[in-house]
């Protein structure tokens, strides 16, 4: 049975920090636009769409593991927002400070964090782990993105 408060508060956070972070950083696309970019870099529209659906994805696993009540989970859900708190901030780092090979490195940490939580979320909770399978993936893309933008334009 769904609790729909848990739910609701879990996705309020996680797309609380996307929002924020988008408004934070609200003319990047722009700025993104006229960087020298790799090769597969998508045009700016994805970005809003994919980490919208992953912040919705983050939201649900975290509602996954709050409400299963296990021994670790305030633990899990710390780490979670550790990690939230580490990508709120590469935003800021790549796009406002355009420090890309600081926003490379911050990156790489985020990425480490991600994994750290989609493995102790499977632990108590596999549906919960696997939702964040989809987040290190793209963040796995985006410090691709990251190194060529740093790459391109030093």
């Amino acid at each position: 049975m769904v609790k729909y408060k848990p739910l609701a508060i879990s996705l309020a956070i996680s797309l609380g920090v996307g929002g924020l972070s988008a408004l934070v950083t609200k003319d990047s696309m722009e700025k993104y636009a006229f960087l020298d970019q790799p090769p597969l870099a998508p045009p700016g529209w994805v970005f809003p769409v994919v980490w919208t659906a992953l912040f919705i994805l983050m939201g649900v696993a975290a509602y996954l593991v709050w409400v299963e009540n296990g021994p670790e989970r305030k633990r899990m859900l710390w780490l979670y927002g550790i990690q939230l708190a580490v990508n709120f901030f590469w935003t800021i780092i790549f796009f406002n400070g355009q420090k890309f090979a600081f926003a490379l490195v911050w990156l790489l940490i985020l990425w480490g964090l991600i994994l750290a939580t989609l493995l102790s979320f499977r632990k108590e909770n596999k549906t919960a782990g696997n939702l964040l399978i989809p987040y290190l993936a793209w963040v796995t893309f985006a410090a691709y993105l990251n190194a060529g933008v740093w790459y391109l334009n030093r």
